[in-house]
Parts: C-alpha cells; structure tokens; sequence
C-alpha cells in the first residue's frame, strides 16, 4: 500500500492509520459507480469521492467529500489543538500516484478551551493523481480516514473503488462539484495581497501583510513543524501600505533547526483568502 498524506500525521492518529492501511487492502472489492461513489455514512455525517475519467496526460481529477451533520465538525489539514487531519491510502496496484490535494478556506471554531481549524459545513478537497496508462479504463481502490467531531470525535474510515475510462466529453455533475470545490480554495499571492516581509526572531515570527482595499483586521494562520500551529496574534497595527503583527511561537521541537524549512500560511482578509509558504533560508 502507498500512503497519500494530506500532511504528516501526529501521533495522535497513528493508531487509527494502521487500522486504515489494513482496511486499504479490502478498497477494491467494494463496488463502485462510475465516477460517484456511493455515500458512506456514519454517526457524524458522510463523505465519498467524486473524480473525473482520465485526460490524456494521465491526469485524474478528483475530490474528497465530506458533509458533517448538523452541530458536528471536520477538520483542515492541520486540526489545532486535537481533532483527526483527513488521510487517504490507494492501492498501489492500480497504477497511480498523488500529484497534489487542496484544501478549501477553513474557520478558526473554539471549543472551550480547545481552538479548532476545520469545517462546520460541506467541504470537498480537491486532489490530482497522476495514472501511468490513461488511455486504459483504471479501476481505483481507496480508503478514506477523517474525523467527525462534535462533544467527541468519531474516527470515520470508508473504502471506495472508482471505475474510470477514457472520455470525449466531460461528466456535467462531476464537474460541477470539482468547479465548485476550486472556486472555495485560497488564492495565490498577487499584487493586492501578499506577504511583503516576515522576521522570525527567538520567541516571535514578525509579518507585515499587503491586505486588498478595505481589508481590516486579518486572520492568520501559520502552520510550522508537524502539528505546531500559530494562532495568535499580538501587535496588529497599520504600518504605512500593510498591516504588520506578530505571532508568538511557542514551543518548538527539541533540537529544531529552522534554517532550510518552510512554513505555510494562510491570511483570511473579509471575503478573500491568500496561501504562501515563507522559507526560512
């Protein structure tokens, strides 16, 4: 089995990995239909996956979808302080690899004292994999592992097998969704908004943001080494055409070297999202 990560898993999740690769083995002898599967369902809500057939280069679009009930929660590809990141295993015998997975624009959700990164509503994650022989039907086996969360979490393991082939034309509700799952990602840095300037200095990483017109105060959220999230903010102030803050660090890992590494952020500025790495020569 090869497992496609949607970022590094914690420890808190290693458990219930191995239960996931176990059940990866059994992907493809769960029917399918065509490039819908079918829903699974569990106490906390359903997911399935949605993919379009193969375009010629062997690309394969798809997406991860996962409707939470009402009062429950999903989480981001980085959970906060606890909750399940999505994960998803395939089979290595059907000839395809993971080429990249998105994540749509997540909520900051507090939960006593607990802060959480995820979604109380509908999500899909977009991903690309890659086959090695497109112009021959595939039949894919995967197993999808998330976490549904409302006074607990509910670890949620489904196996699903995608049967696609070659087309001329394009499924119009497949493609509805993938198009609709891409409009809800972050964009890229441009001219209006962009991370201009960042220090990171013993305990704090310094920012200074381009925000677009009429931008207030920002949301930030920077995701460091594995499982470390900054949340807070301090110091948040005007600072001649940006916006400058700062963010305490925390505790690293012991023996931590940043020199060489890159850390995600993600700044949510009203209605618009932006998605960088900063590296840290």
């Amino acid at each position: 089995m090869k497992i496609i990560s949607l970022r590094h898993f914690s420890d808190r999740t290693s458990a219930a990995l191995a239960c996931l690769v176990a059940g990866a083995a059994l992907a493809s002898a769960t029917p399918g239909i065509a490039e819908i599967t079918p829903w699974a369902t569990n106490e906390g809500g359903r997911m399935r996956i949605v993919a379009l057939p193969p375009e010629p280069d062997g690309t394969v679009r798809g997406a991860l979808q996962i409707e939470p009930k009402a009062g429950w929660i999903t989480y981001w590809r980085e959970p906060g302080d606890a909750g399940i990141p999505p994960q998803m295993v395939l089979s290595e015998a059907d000839g395809v690899k993971l080429s990249h997975i998105s994540f749509p624009v997540p909520k900051r959700i507090n939960n006593g004292k607990l802060r959480d990164i995820g979604y109380d509503h509908s999500v899909a994650l977009p991903f690309e994999l890659k086959a090695e022989a497109p112009q021959r039907p595939l039949t894919i086996g995967a197993s999808a592992f998330v976490g549904l969360c409302r006074n607990i979490c509910i670890p949620f393991q489904a196996e699903f097998s995608l049967a696609l082939a070659p087309t001329k034309g394009t499924p119009v509700e497949e493609a509805m969704i993938l198009n609709a799952a891409a409009s809800k990602l972050p964009e890229a840095p441009s001219d209006d908004f962009a991370v201009t300037q960042y220090v990171m200095t013993r305990d704090r990483l310094s920012l200074k943001l381009r925000l677009p017109a009429g931008a207030v105060e920002p949301q930030v959220i920077v995701t460091g080494p594995q499982g470390h999230v900054l949340l807070e903010s301090v110091n948040g102030r005007r600072d001649d055409d940006g916006y400058a803050l700062d963010m305490p660090i925390g505790k690293l890992p012991k023996n931590y070297d940043i020199k060489g590494k890159r850390w995600g952020i993600l700044v949510i500025a009203g209605n618009r999202a932006m998605e960088t790495s900063l590296a840290f020569e």
